[in-house]
Parts: structure tokens; sequence; C-alpha cells
């Protein structure tokens, strides 16, 4: 069995090369396919590229699998042709975000920005400041990443809640935020980018958080409301940690840029040096799979 393999760069190709029964082309995301690339029956394209998925999907008629590089798949579940498998890279990269995570919260919480900013104009400002042992730390979506959150925060002295679309044993389900928020001190967004999650952290979810609650975002940027968030972080009634944003990347001049009680970074919480190596690790599983006549891992079936 020979697979028709098209690999978003070389180095995927000197990588994957190992395997036997590959035919691998390289496609990076701009312009046409080549010819010889049109019969491929896996894709895995670019990570986080700026792609016209249906573009590329129409110049792929043999097309069987797409395998992402990216946790993230909702930029091509709604044009995944009917019979055509879509596989994340769930795992590849849950460490690395957990661990900004993690470094966000207590980044915000020991108020590094403000000591950054007195170290920058050379003054010596007022020691107090607070501890991240003892907070309660809402985690929405428990999958991969959620659970290595919560190892992380292993010996941190703090109380964890896992929420998720559905309950199960030790994660609560969606329909409990309203209460639980109210009991929280730092909340942490982890879920998927779905027509559901869109917009979730609105006013009314913001309202329910305690005075002096942390939202820390490492899902996607439209889960939040940018301008129900800017109202809240300018009344300095609530802390904020952002990796994403929306709109992204954050254009200059937008008044996320100086918003008090902010910490944000640039989508970097995956964007370690080991990503590729670990993004790649998955796929080259995944192809072994398909050589077998394995099931694949990682499907995304409906929305998510």
């Amino acid at each position: 069995m020979t697979l028709e393999v098209l690999l978003p760069n070389e180095s995927a190709v000197q990588q994957l090369s190992r395997l036997p029964g590959l035919r691998c082309r390289v496609y990076q995301g701009e312009g046409e396919v080549s010819q010889e690339a049109r019969g491929s029956t896996v894709w895995v394209p670019p990570f986080l590229a700026t792609l016209d998925v249906p573009g590329v999907l129409a110049q792929l008629p043999q097309l069987d699998v797409i395998q992402l590089l990216s946790a993230g798949a909702e930029r091509f579940v709604e044009h995944v042709p009917h019979g055509v498998i879509l596989c994340n890279a769930r795992g590849a990269h849950s460490g690395a975000t957990a661990e900004w995570i993690v470094a966000a919260m207590l980044a915000s919480i020991r108020q590094f920005p403000r000591f950054l900013g007195a170290q920058a104009r050379g003054e010596w400002d007022n020691p107090w400041n607070a501890e991240l042992a003892g907070r309660r730390v809402l985690v929405v979506g428990a999958g991969d990443i959620g659970t290595a959150v919560g190892r992380r925060l292993q010996g941190f002295e703090v109380d964890v809640t896992y929420v998720a679309r559905s309950a199960r044993e030790g994660v609560s389900a969606v329909s409990e935020l309203p209460d639980l928020l109210g009991q929280h001190d730092i909340v942490v967004l982890l879920v998927p980018m779905t027509s559901e999650t869109r917009g979730m952290v609105d006013s009314d979810f913001l309202a329910a958080m305690p005075d002096g609650t942390l939202l820390v975002n490492a899902a996607r940027g439209p889960v939040v409301h940018t301008d129900a968030l800017l109202a809240e972080l300018t009344s300095q009634r609530l802390y904020a940690a952002l990796d994403v944003t929306d709109p992204e990347p954050l254009p200059s001049g937008h008044p996320l840029w100086s918003a008090p009680n902010l910490l944000l970074t640039p989508h970097i919480a995956g964007s370690v040096p080991r990503a590729g190596e670990r993004a790649l690790a998955v796929v080259t599983a995944q192809l072994e799979r398909l050589l077998a006549g394995q099931p694949l891992q990682n499907v995304v079936s409906g929305a998510y």
C-alpha cells in the first residue's frame, strides 16, 4: 500500500521518510497545489497558516484524511467534504500550553507586569502582592490540556474544578457554570471554538465572576466578548491573562493593548522549540495506523 501524502514543508518530508509506503509532496499553503500532488489522499496542512481551505480541498479530489498539526480544528470543520476524515493533533501542544497557563496565573497574581514596569522606570515598588496558594481554579474544558493544567497545579495548594459539555466523574456540566463562576478565583478557558462557545464569555458570564477574579484564555479569542471584557478590565474589577484575542493579530491602537489588569501574549502558548517535533510524532503515528489498516485516533466529529 502506498499513501500519497501532502506535507507542509521539506522538514516534515525528511522526518517521515523513514516510513515505508509513503509518497510525500509539499504544499506550504500558498498558490495552487501542483498537478502531481493533486492525487494526495492525506493532507497535513501547515500549522496556524492562513489558508483558503475550500480552495485547497477543491484541488484534492482523492483526499481521504486531513491530519492537522494543531488541536484546534474550527477552520476546517465546516469545509470537510463528505467521506473525508478530519483528525487533530490532540496532545501535541498540551504540555506547553498548560505550562503557559500556570505561568500566566503566577505572573498575574504575583503582579510581575507591574514590577517589570517599575523595573523599567527604575522604581522600587510596594513589595506586597498576592499568592496562588489557596485559590479555587475553574477549568472550562476538561480535555487533554485541561488535565495537563491540573497535573501542573499539583503542589500549589489550589482546588481545581473541571467543566465540560456533559458531566462525568470528577467533571461538572457546562450548564452548572452560572453557579460555579461565583465560587472560584481563577477561570481558565480551554474550550474548542464552535458555534456554541463563540461569545460564551459575555457580560453575564463576567458579571457572575467575583471581584478580583482572574480570567485566563488559552482557547480562542472569539470565545470571549472583547468589549465586555474591556469594560471589566477598565473598571479594574477583574483581571485577565490572554494568549488569544478577538481580533487576532491585535491591531495597533486596540484598547486591549493599554487595558489595566491585563497580561497579554501573542498566541505563543504552544510555540516552543519542540512543538513541531511533537506534532509530527502525532502525524507519524496516524500514518502508521493508515498503513496498517488500523482506525485513526483524534477524529473530529460534529462541531468538534
